[in-house]
């Protein structure tokens, strides 16, 4: 079982900047693949960005390519997402998720997911 806690949503101007986390528990974090997908109001949950448990596979929807980056600290049992030059159409409830293989655009393949963080980028 993993659970997972997003955090560092929040309101910010167009062409700022946030950086969200997700702890993870449990020991067995570096195992899992991690993924953040975003959801906004009226619309589908969307991917965002992957990252493999050896960190040698990321992948980026093309619309956050050069404008998000993922990483994870495995030490630490946490997962980022920094991201810049956020837009308005960036809005959205943000959520991380574990996924045990490594299909990262396709939300049915992830088996944790977080209750999300709030991003609201203004104009």
């Amino acid at each position: 079982q993993v659970q997972l806690v997003e955090s560092g949503g929040g309101l910010v101007q167009a062409g700022g900047s946030l950086r969200l986390s997700c702890a993870a528990s449990g020991r067995t974090f570096s195992s899992y693949a991690m993924g953040w997908f975003r959801q906004a109001p009226g619309k589908e949950r969307e991917f965002v960005a992957a990252i493999s448990w050896s960190e040698g596979n990321i992948s980026y929807a093309d619309s956050v390519k050069g404008r998000f980056t993922i990483s994870r600290d495995n030490a630490k049992n946490t997962v980022y997402l920094q991201m810049s030059s956020l837009k308005p159409e960036d809005t959205a409830d943000y959520y991380c998720a574990a996924s045990k293989s490594y299909y990262p655009t396709h939300p049915h393949t992830y088996d944790y997911w977080g209750q999300g963080t709030q991003v609201t980028v203004s104009s």
